[in-house]
């Protein structure tokens, strides 16, 4: 049989998929070597997102984070992802931000780089990807599925050429992050990808927000994918992954082997299943099938967060009205990627259109730097009507002739006014709020300290031995006993 390869998401994907991005590194550390077991092809960490919410909410340093779980997993190569120039946030960040980011990541123990740009414009990335080429990274690229009438399997075919020439990455990747991937767009689109990008290793990442995720991933594996994306179980499903044992079980039923420890995996879920009952957290289920998916294609956190920017409002009955509104805004942009960053631009200029009755009556500073072309070319060409409409705004006056600031690493040195620290807390302070950074300084160093819950008694010894409440402990199963006192 046919080994097919994994790559685990638990810690990256998986969390903030469901989750809201706030697992905890002690969540990840007493089960990160048995994951060092597993036979992942890698293990995915961070996204750009999970230092603003290791920051923000956390008060972890991301940093640390990355360099306690690169120990912990030695033998299992560490993923972390960036988005093309705009990095942490909607802002667009200067060439030199973007290099020492990579640096920082290649020196902390990041071996693998998900390096992508949702307007497939190759040449946002080619700085990026010769930086972490140079760094000893591997780097996995992705085409970044949507369905409109731009992207055709022409379409990405032509992308996928033209990356293969510009950027000569070591993986390519079909990146269904708002999960719109069906079974029969699978069978041509994997064809059309592998014909181009010839031995290369092709890896598919599909969120199951529709439920059809384990069926495309199955039906990819016939058709050349050799690695597949997947969570444990307890974070998979819903708008996250499909789960790998899922995978494990389902694999050899269509003759191929899965290449992973299906007992260190269960030992995973386990833990996870425990974290999730422990701290309150959910837990991945199927969902069932909404044809609207298609229609607006925005993701299932940020669905969310529109109800709650509707709710704050006393307007959440107009979630439907606002979700129609984002599929006509994102044929007016030309046609989008939703996801991070454009699917909050056309997400809250799809409210603001709404709430205040008049289209286009304001725009956010990040929707008129779209529609100017900062983020890059556009799939499609911006409808005329709209992109006079919005250039026509007084706050879109200071943009029209905008150029990127590039300053030096030296010169941002100099910016933040803190000679002397690391480039790893200069990197924090300059892409994220002070207070955060503070914050999280003066909290310390990461605590790890938290029970393994593959193991259940252990786990409860665990437990108990932090109560205060008793003499001793006692514990007793059949001939076994065991008491523990508090000497």
């Amino acid at each position: 049989m046919k080994e097919i390869r994994f790559v685990d998401t638990t810690l990256r994907d998986g969390h903030q998929s469901l989750w809201a991005t706030r697992m905890r590194t002690a969540h990840m550390m007493p089960i990160a070597p048995i994951m060092d077991e597993a036979g992942f092809m890698a293990v995915e960490l961070m996204g750009t997102v999970h230092f603003d919410a290791c920051l923000r909410y956390l008060r972890e340093d991301p940093w640390e984070r990355i360099r306690l779980l690169a120990e912990a997993l030695p033998k299992t190569p560490l993923r972390a992802l960036i988005r093309s120039k705009s990095l942490t946030s909607f802002n667009i960040v200067p060439d030199s931000v973007i290099e020492l980011w990579i640096k920082r990541c290649a020196a902390n123990g990041i071996k693998h780089l998900m390096i992508f740009d949702a307007l497939h414009d190759w040449n946002n990335l080619t700085e990026s990807v010769a930086v972490a080429k140079s760094e000893g990274i591997e780097v996995v690229v992705p085409l970044v599925y949507s369905l409109s009438p731009v992207h055709t399997d022409e379409f990405y075919a032509e992308k996928t050429a033209e990356m293969m020439t510009v950027l000569k990455p070591d993986y390519v990747m079909i990146k269904d992050s708002i999960g719109l991937l069906t079974p029969e767009r699978t069978k041509t689109l994997v064809p059309t990808i592998k014909k181009a990008i010839g031995k290369l290793p092709l890896e598919m990442h599909s969120h199951c927000t529709t439920g059809l995720a384990p069926l495309c991933c199955l039906d990819s594996v016939g058709l050349g994918v050799e690695i597949i994306d997947t969570c444990a179980s307890p974070l998979a499903n819903g708008p996250s992954h499909p789960s790998t044992e899922n995978m494990i079980m389902n694999l050899p039923r269509v003759g191929f082997h899965p290449k992973v420890n299906g007992e260190a995996v269960k030992s995973i879920s386990d833990h996870f299943r425990y974290v999730a009952r422990r701290e309150g957290k959910p837990m991945g289920a199927p969902v069932e099938y909404d044809a609207f998916q298609y229609i607006h294609q925005v993701p299932g956190g940020m669905i969310s967060n529109l109800e709650f920017m509707l709710s704050e409002r006393g307007m959440a009955h107009r979630l439907e009205e606002v979700l129609e509104e984002v599929s006509v805004i994102r044929e007016e942009w030309g046609y989008p990627v939703m996801i991070t960053p454009f699917s909050q631009l056309v997400g809250t200029q799809a409210v603001l259109n709404v709430l205040l009755g008049e289209r286009y009556k304001v725009a956010t500073e990040e929707a008129i730097r779209y529609i100017l072309g900062h983020y890059g070319r556009p799939p499609a060409p911006i409808d005329q009507n709209t992109l006079d409409k919005i250039t026509s705004l007084p706050e879109a006056k200071g943009l029209l002739k905008w150029e990127q600031p590039q300053p030096s690493i030296e010169e941002l040195r100099k910016e933040v006014g803190r000679p002397g620290i690391s480039d790893d807390e200069l990197l924090l302070r300059a892409l994220f709020q002070e207070e955060h950074v503070e914050a999280t300084i003066a909290a310390g160093p990461i605590d790890t300290s938290y029970p393994s819950g593959h193991k259940p008694v252990m786990a409860l010894i665990h437990e108990l031995t932090k109560q205060e409440d008793h003499g001793y402990i006692n514990i007793q199963k059949k001939d076994f006993s065991l008491t523990l006192g508090k000497g």
